[in-house]
């Protein structure tokens, strides 16, 4: 048993290591760059004016939700765009909400006739 030998090969050992853990980090931080990217590419940017009639998604969970009721309610005006995605919005009251743009999307449609709708959406 040579103590002078064995703590060379363990030191080998631990830099060996230290080798393989720096590549690991390493391949993990390409791959991650790679998977952003990829993702970034497929997302759709949504820009919204002042002005712009959009339509708001109801992400509430129900217990019982209707089928064939839209997620969707508005039209509602927009009012102001932060920077990073946040939206100010005007509906028919007054007063005016904050909401995630990615939440909208732009209205196409003409006048939104609120009878309509309920007599769609009203059970045979």
């Amino acid at each position: 048993m040579d103590l002078k030998a064995a703590r060379e090969k363990r030191l080998l050992q631990l830099d060996e290591l230290e080798e393989f853990r720096n590549e690991a980090y390493e391949n993990t931080k390409i791959y991650k760059e790679r998977t952003k990217k990829w993702h970034d590419r497929s997302l759709v940017r949504k820009e919204f004016q002042p002005g712009q009639e959009v339509l708001l998604f109801n992400s509430r969970l129900k217990l019982f939700p209707s089928k064939l009721k839209s997620r969707w309610s508005g039209p509602f005006i927009v009012v102001k765009v932060f920077p990073y995605g946040a939206v100010e919005l005007k509906g028919e009251s007054p007063e005016t909400f904050k909401v995630k743009g990615q939440r909208l999307k732009l209205y196409l449609g003409g006048q939104f006739d609120q009878a309509k709708s309920a007599m769609i959406q009203a059970p045979l």
